[in-house]
């Protein structure tokens, strides 16, 4: 038989297949492509090509320009193979089916390069979070695969992308206080996250003061350890303190007690970014009874007006008669332990002196003689 079977320009004559004598005998199928749809595709490839033909049962095997694709489905009249488009350089190449029969005619088929679309954001969840760095946040968008992300040019952490390359997910990195730029990059572009992302100051976080208690008086000084104290303020029991100072690093606090009742009060430390309550709080006592151990001169004249020094401890805020009369001038120095002042007038003798404080009164030894 000399007929020819003319496919895209690529005879072949059925005298030449065996059994092809025109007598009856069953020939075999062997493999034909017509066409491939679509015609073309990326560069990247994983696109679905059906090849349409016949005598395609038991393909095995699908090159483009001679790498091999994946076969997804056959159908069982030999009619059509569909495979994923393996990924190749642009340009024109030959689709070759091969079955247990052999090889196909090639057919064409055309790889396009399409640029890749750069990255899109729609939505920054949250678009806040402390400057301390590790708030987990979310990136909503499209072509986000392969990207990384930064807050103010410091890359963010433990970033995580769905299959679909639509959410990215991750933790904030340490960051000035205000709002700064946010960018996602992936290998096709660049793009600026609309608002950006505020940094706020991180909450107080106090974890001692010391010491615990002190005097009902106030003036205590005292210490609060913790971070984030910069800019803070003190009260116990509602009560600011006072000559409060932060060091540098917002690790220490500074102060003086308020006066207070006795027993135990809460403490809280505030800043712009919140407060925090002193763990065990502060307790206050009653404070140490005055206590004289001298006084100089122990006499004077009777017309007053005589400086004297009186020496001891706890004096602070104390004041003191001369025969019921108050001193005039009194003046205590800090450390509570010499007082000195000036003697009212009184009659001639010895009268009782009484120093009195907020905690109590003490009696002078000796009395002052007035001549």
């Amino acid at each position: 038989m000399s007929d020819v079977i003319q496919q895209h320009g690529n005879p072949q004559t059925l005298g030449s297949w065996p059994g092809g004598d025109g007598g009856g005998g069953n020939w075999p199928r062997y493999p034909r492509l017509y066409d491939a749809i679509p015609a073309s595709g990326p560069t990247a490839g994983g696109n679905t090509v059906l090849l349409t033909g016949s005598g395609l049962q038991g393909t095995t095997l699908v090159t483009f320009g001679g790498v091999p694709a994946t076969i997804v489905a056959q159908d069982p009249n030999g009619n059509s193979v569909t495979v994923l488009a393996p990924a190749h350089a642009a340009g024109t190449v030959q689709v070759v089916a091969t079955t247990p029969q052999g090889n196909s005619n090639p057919i064409s088929y055309t790889y396009t390069f399409t640029p890749p679309t750069g990255p899109t954001v729609t939505a920054l969840v949250p678009n806040t979070g402390s400057s301390a760095g590790g708030t987990a946040f979310a990136i909503v968008g499209s072509n986000l695969t392969g990207a990384t992300v930064t807050f103010n040019g410091v890359a963010a952490l433990g970033v995580s992308i769905n299959a679909a390359g639509t959410v990215l997910t991750g933790t904030t990195p340490p960051g000035p206080v205000g709002n700064v730029p946010v960018v996602v990059t992936t290998p096709a572009g660049t793009t600026t996250v609309a608002g950006g992302f505020t940094y706020t100051a991180p909450p107080p976080v106090a974890t001692s003061v010391s010491p615990s208690s002190g005097s009902t008086a106030g003036g205590t000084g005292f210490v609060i350890t913790g971070s984030n104290l910069n800019g803070a303020s003190v009260t116990f029991n509602g009560v600011a303190a006072t000559g409060v100072s932060v060091n540098a690093s917002g690790t220490a606090l500074v102060g003086f007690t308020p006066a207070g009742a006795l027993g135990n009060v809460p403490v809280v430390v505030t800043t712009p970014a919140g407060s925090a309550t002193v763990p065990g709080g502060y307790t206050y006592t009653a404070p140490p009874l005055p206590v004289v151990t001298l006084l100089s001169p122990p006499s004077g004249s009777a017309a007053g007006g005589t400086a004297f020094v009186i020496t001891g401890s706890n004096l602070n805020g104390a004041s003191v008669t001369f025969n019921g009369v108050a001193a005039t001038g009194v003046s205590v120095n800090a450390a509570g332990t010499a007082l000195i002042g000036f003697t009212p007038a009184a009659p001639l003798g010895n009268v009782p002196v009484v120093v009195t404080t907020v905690a109590g009164s003490a009696l002078v030894g000796g009395g002052y003689t007035y001549v």
